[in-house]
């Protein structure tokens, strides 16, 4: 570190720790005030702390201390609560509610030693408290410039620090705590800095009374399915260096595994931390590694907190930013090879509310998230190709999910590791049911509304061309779908779902109107208003976007996947990682094929799959910001809510693939045997 940091570090520090005992500040806003400083002296003090000394239960009470007020029994009289904030500190509410947001990443900057992001994080704090020692309060937009300008002044550098810890692995804060800790002893869960809950710690032990042979088993599936992507795309994993493994705390026995396979393909890790700067997230999304969610309320409270500081200038700042930063990495970069995500499941289901006082985009700072959110797409893409990169995802549950949590575990860890060539096998004769024409109707039962067509490409040559991916065990673990980018013109209906957990949110029937392949028109019924239901679903599927296409359908084939979700009840708190596999699914959004449409992709059989274009995605060959929407949302429709899945020649004579919730198709029977038992 340079002396001139140290001594700005110095100099906030010890001006924080005057704070907390004088009485200089407006007086309405002092317990603001002293709170802020208490917690910023605390983390400071772990910042300083040079070795770890404690005892676990010193560790535990030192965790649960600095994530309790936002315990949704501590919340309500939280200042990250936009409410509360509002009521205590009036029309600075929400000027305050992101101050109090921004400055909880010092506990992140403490545990990974960065003296710089913590001194500029206390600075703002003190030229906050500054303002208001006068006897005339500051206005409003004076604090909100404030903030405003620490946004923008820190911007490069903050973008800069983000893309450095994606593709170099010399920064190396969480794989030194997984390849050098004493995993049996569960103090190392708190080196991190996260919250660790009762989930993080039951993951922990439980793996920890697995036998490595299972451990290495389990990173084996994981790791193999990263490399097949990579095989089954006809792409060159020989010329990558680096990997991305994002992972929940509780997983280390794993993943130690998963690195030291992933290191003899000649792959060495990057991990890196959810975002904790403003300027980095992207909504509520947690993309890294993360412990335990202390308040998922307080997550969905400010999720768009850059309403503050998003405008014109700022996107083309941020973008700026962005390209310099990947410029400067670009040799990193371009022997990154994408992510492998170990995911995870079982919450209770979240169902938010919405809150007048938290920071909410405006409809044209809305339009300014999109471009900003398609052109950062594009940068990215230039530097990390996506015709070059792969990717896995794997889901595994944690303890919350009840008390037969060991045999869920157990059963999900069998369902990822189904016979693959038995489900290839069956799934090439739906795909060549699929290949005979070009519409498929999908219609729901009971309760459900479901009415859809789906419009098929043109296959020119069935024998060397295919509409559908068949879709084994790679990149998206577990096995069992077979899917394809539709037609937009002539795909249109209505799908509905009576309950689905989409992106950590659930909504409740979910309606989605479709014409020439795109939303039209939707509601849910979430919350009293219909005003309510379509923000929501504006914010969490169509991501502000006018309109969005059904990037894919797929059929699910996972049967036994269903049948587990049924027989322990966890049908609704499975992943759709999961889920998507067990009926059938249509994502909203970008295709499967999204930056690699270019690139042939072939099935087992030998076959081209040709259906990796939409009319959207063609766009691209003209102008490139059309092309893309930067979402991929999968919405599945489970077999028991679906009336059947047709074929339709151009006689207009159906064949059924499915119906009543039951493969009918000659030659899939094998898919209903889960059912029987």
């Amino acid at each position: 570190m340079d002396e001139l940091l140290i001594e700005r570090y110095h100099l906030a520090k010890d001006r924080i720790s005057e704070i907390c005992i004088e009485k200089t500040a407006q007086p309405d806003f002092e317990d603001f005030f002293k709170k802020t400083a208490a917690f910023l002296t605390k983390t400071a003090a772990i910042l300083e702390r040079e070795k770890e000394e404690l005892t676990e239960e010193e560790l535990a009470q030192e965790n649960r201390e600095l994530y309790e007020e936002l315990f949704p029994e501590n919340y309500g009289t939280c200042y990250g609560n936009p409410s509360y904030a509002a009521v205590k500190l009036g029309e600075y509410g929400k000027a305050f509610c992101f101050l109090y947001a921004e400055l909880r990443g010092t506990i992140a900057y403490a545990y990974e030693k960065k003296w710089w992001d913590y001194t500029i994080a206390a600075e703002l704090f003190l030229e906050i408290y500054a303002a208001f020692e006068d006897s005339e309060l500051p206005a409003v937009k004076t604090v909100e410039d404030i903030l405003r300008s620490y946004v923008n002044d820190y911007c490069q550098d903050l973008m800069e620090q983000r893309i450095a810890e994606a593709v170099d692995p010399q920064l190396d804060f969480a794989v030194r705590i997984i390849m050098d800790s004493d995993l049996s002893d569960l103090k190392y869960l708190y080196a991190y800095g996260e919250y660790v809950s009762a989930n993080e710690r039951g993951v922990a032990e439980f793996l920890n009374s697995l036998s490595q042979e299972q451990i290495d088993s389990m990173a084996e599936t994981y790791t193999e399915g990263y490399r097949i992507g990579f095989i089954n795309g006809r792409k060159d994993i020989t010329r990558k260096k680096t990997v991305n493994i994002r992972y929940n705390l509780g997983f280390e026995r794993m993943v130690r595994s998963a690195i030291l396979k992933f290191r003899a393909m000649g792959l060495e890790p990057v991990i890196y931390r959810h975002a904790t700067h403003v300027v980095n997230k992207r909504g509520n999304a947690r993309i890294g590694f993360t412990g335990g969610v202390a308040n998922p309320q307080y997550e969905y409270d400010h999720r768009q907190d850059q309403a503050l500081f998003l405008d014109s200038d700022f996107v083309q700042r941020k973008l700026r930013s962005m390209q310099n930063a990947y410029e400067n990495y670009k040799e990193l970069a371009a022997v990154h090879g994408g992510p492998a995500c170990i995911e995870t499941f079982g919450e209770e289901p979240f169902a938010p509310e919405t809150k007048a006082e938290a920071w909410t985009l405006s409809e044209t700072q809305q339009k300014q998230q999109v471009e900003l959110d398609n052109e950062s797409g594009q940068i990215v893409n230039r530097y990390i190709k996506g015709d070059e990169r792969s990717f896995t995802i794997i889901a595994y549950p944690i303890p919350e999910i009840g008390e037969k949590f060991p045999e869920i575990f157990a059963e999900i860890v069998k369902i990822n590791t189904l016979d693959y060539k038995l489900y290839e096998r069956i799934q090439q004769t739906i795909i060549e049911t699929l290949d005979t024409c070009q519409w498929v109707e999908v219609k729901g039962r009971g309760d459900n509304e479901t009415d859809l067509i789906i419009h098929l490409h043109d296959l020119e040559d069935v024998k060397k061309q295919t509409n559908f991916e068949n879709c084994v065990a790679d990149v998206n673990i577990p096995v069992g779908e077979v899917f394809t980018s539709p037609v937009l013109a002539g795909t249109g209906g209505i799908l509905h779902v009576k309950k689905v957990y989409l992106n950590g949110l659930q909504f409740r029937d979910l309606k989605l109107v479709f014409d020439c392949g795109q939303i039209i028109d939707y509601t849910c019924s979430n919350f009293e208003t219909e005003e309510e239901n379509r923000a929501y679903i504006e914010d969490n599927i169509l991501f502000h976007h006018a309109k969005i296409p059904m990037g894919e359908f797929a059929i699910g084939t996972n049967t036994t996947a269903y049948v587990a979700a049924e027989k322990y009840g966890i049908a609704d708190k499975l992943p759709i990682l999961i889920a998507e596999k067990m009926g059938p699914h249509f994502a909203v959004g970008d295709t499967c094929y999204s930056w690699a449409e270019d690139t042939p992709v072939f099935n087992p059989d030998g076959r081209e799959i040709i259906a990796r274009d939409n009319e959207i995605s063609a766009l691209r060959k003209e102008d490139i910001s059309m092309a893309y929407y930067g979402c991929h949302t999968d919405i599945t429709i489970p077999y028991e809510e679906l009336g059947n899945i047709s074929v339709i020649d151009e006689e207009g004579e159906s064949t059924p693939i499915i119906e009543n919730g039951c493969f009918v198709l000659p030659g899939t029977e094998e898919l209903n045997k889960p059912f029987e038992k």
